[in-house]
């Protein structure tokens, strides 16, 4: 299952989000989103579970929880929309 991780500080590292969910079951990856130009995090993150049962209870004991002063939205990632590519 891949969870979106919203709302969080720009200080988050990826090490601090694999802890938090391992708290609930096994994580199989964890990817801090960056800005492709200045490399800074955008203050989003996916964490990617094997296991459906823990990565819905990682989403209910998570979202809403404070880490690093900014309070987490954390749910299921939604499949991304399409977008047009270029300036065309």
């Amino acid at each position: 299952m891949n969870i979106y991780v919203g709302n969080m500080s720009y200080s988050t590292s990826e090490d601090q989000l694999r802890t938090l969910f391992e708290e609930h079951g096994t994580v199989d990856a964890v990817r801090v989103i960056t800005d492709r130009d200045t490399g800074r995090p955008k203050g989003f993150a996916f964490v990617e579970m094997g296991d459906s049962t823990e990565a819905e209870a990682a989403v209910q004991a998570l979202n809403g929880n404070d880490v690093d002063g900014r309070t987490l939205t954390v749910n299921e990632a939604r499949p991304r929309k399409e977008r047009g590519g270029g300036r065309w």
